[in-house]
């Protein structure tokens, strides 16, 4: 729909709605939409796979040189691919979640993910989202937005979700689980999850998943992105 090239970048923390966001965004204003978290869960999957505990700093990173992450893009819908496997299913449990945020603090795993991303964002227009993509990844993106929600209603959706999968959980751990990981992902050492200098902060707690894709956009359109009018439905 673009003629030029115009990169999205949307942080922000666990639970925070950014994947399904970016996904409609990305459907709205036909562009690629990249879940750079599902790369990171791949290579968690991969180290659960192989027995490796993810604290293992030197295991990991000695693994991942044989885990092989690709984007598949089919009928609009992302499939994430390790070594030639689609594991999309496989990596969205919990487990995989809290490995994710353990080995995504390493260096050599976000360097391993790196180029692929940003090979992504040369090719075709993009929405990326993750934890660093405006102040590490893309840090030239026209559009950058800070997208968070409370602990409480970021643990409140997760525990929908669980339930409607029919799966056992307890809401009070999963809030605990969240604040957990926010607290990695600040603290970290390699490429801390922040608020880059000129993103826009979008608070979802009191808004729908409407209002948000329309804020995301509207910002986009205040960076200089040009939207036509067919792209609304």
């Amino acid at each position: 729909m673009q003629d030029q090239i115009f990169a999205i970048a949307v942080d922000g923390p666990a639970g925070a709605g950014k994947s399904t966001i970016a996904r409609l965004v990305a459907e709205r204003l036909g562009f690629i939409y990249v879940d750079t978290g599902a790369m990171y869960r791949a290579i968690a999957l991969f180290c659960l796979q192989r027995g490796i505990q993810p604290e293992d700093e030197t295991e990991v990173c000695t693994a991942i040189t044989e885990a092989h992450i690709n984007i598949r893009h089919q009928n609009g819908t992302q499939r994430v691919l390790l070594n030639g496997e689609d594991v999309s299913g496989q990596i969205r449990t919990e487990e995989v979640g809290n490995t994710a945020s353990t080995i995504s603090a390493y260096p050599a795993v976000r360097t391993h993910l790196l180029d692929l991303q940003r090979e992504l964002a040369a090719k075709s227009s993009v929405i990326m989202d993750g934890r660093d993509i405006g102040t590490c990844v893309l840090p030239n993106a026209q559009a950058k937005v800070f997208l968070t929600a409370s602990p409480k209603v970021r643990a409140m959706r997760r525990y929908k979700e669980l339930k409607e999968k029919g799966e056992m959980c307890n809401l009070q751990e999963i809030e605990q689980d969240i604040i957990e990981r926010d607290q990695r992902d600040m603290n970290r050492a390699a490429a801390p999850l922040k608020k880059a200098e000129d993103a826009v902060l979008v608070d979802g707690s009191d808004m729908s998943i409407d209002q948000v894709v329309s804020a995301i956009i509207e910002v986009a359109k205040g960076c200089g992105l040009l939207v036509k009018s067919s792209v609304w439905r």
